[in-house]
Order: C-alpha cells, then sequence, then structure tokens
C-alpha cells in the first residue's frame, strides 16, 4: 500500500476486539518508533510497551484506552533533547510525536486500529510506571484489532484551500 492510502486509510479507533496482538507486530511498531527521526538525531525517546492485564490497569488509571490489549507510552528525556538556542524551545515533545506518528502508522499498515491519545493523567502515568523530573509522558497509543469500522471524524477533513496557501 502506497503512503497516501495508508494515510487515507487510517483513523481513531476507540473500539477493540480481545485479541491480541501478536509479538511480531508489536517488534515492528516498536521498530517503526525506534527507526524515527527526532532533531539532530539526539533520540530523546523512549516507549513504554504495555500489554499485561496488570500493565493496561496502570495505564487506564490516568487514560481511556478503549479496552485495547496494547498500549504504548511515549516518553520523553528532555535533558537529551535538542534546544533551539534563540527561543530555549525542547524538541521533546516534537520528537516524541514524530515517533508516534511512525508507531500509527506501521499498526495501520499490519491491519490494527489505534488511536493517539494526549488527553491522559501525566502524574498517574509517571507514577504508575517510574517517570518524572526529565522524563515526560507524551503520547499514548493505544493499539489492538478494531471492532469499529469508523472515526466520527474519518474523513472529515478542512479544504486543501483552507489547509495552505502559495506565497
Amino acid at each position: 500500500m502506497n503512503f497516501m492510502d495508508l494515510a487515507r486509510k487510517r483513523y481513531s479507533s476507540r473500539e477493540y476486539k480481545d485479541t491480541p496482538v501478536e509479538q511480531e507486530k508489536i517488534d515492528a511498531i516498536l521498530e517503526a518508533g525506534r527507526i524515527s527521526p527526532t532533531a539532530v538525531n539526539a533520540q530523546p525517546v523512549r516507549v513504554i510497551a504495555v500489554r499485561t492485564p496488570e500493565g493496561l490497569s496502570k495505564v487506564s488509571e490516568g487514560a481511556n484506552i478503549y479496552g485495547a490489549p496494547l498500549a504504548f507510552i511515549v516518553y520523553a528525556d528532555r535533558s537529551k533533547a535538542w534546544v533551539r538556542k534563540y527561543d530555549g524551545m525542547n524538541s521533546a515533545e516534537i520528537d516524541a510525536s514524530i515517533v508516534t506518528t511512525q508507531m500509527m502508522y506501521e499498526a495501520t499498515d499490519l491491519g490494527l486500529g489505534s488511536v493517539w491519545i494526549c488527553y491522559f493523567d501525566p502524574e498517574v502515568i509517571n507514577r504508575n510506571f517510574g517517570l518524572g523530573g526529565d522524563l515526560v509522558p507524551v503520547n499514548i497509543l493505544a493499539v489492538g484489532y478494531s471492532a469499529d469500522t469508523t472515526s466520527r471524524n474519518q474523513g472529515n477533513r478542512i479544504p486543501d484551500s483552507t489547509f495552505f496557501r502559495y506565497e
């Protein structure tokens, strides 16, 4: 499948089957994240793959993962991320978002559903997974075999004339 077809196919799945995700698919998703670009190749991003009932329960204390059998906590070490000298902008969150995006598209390419979760309680995730300080949870990617067939936002995009302009 070419990239544009993949991008159009992907949607936010908010209902999952109980079927566990196979280890080789988990490995492929993690590899897609590992090879992601980061600012100045600093690679400050790390991932926790959560798949046990106990681990998923710990994630669910701080985020709605919609019953997914797998969740990736994508976090970054802000002390290792590139910092723009002009204004001090730290690239940790951007780098983590690039990693999450590549993992999300790999999951789609493997026939899995996913939903990118930014609405979570970082204090709960920090406490439950030993993060904190410069280790900042940025995104959670819930993954599994989708039990729904569409998203309320699938295909709902602003027109190209609103999205971009030429100068």
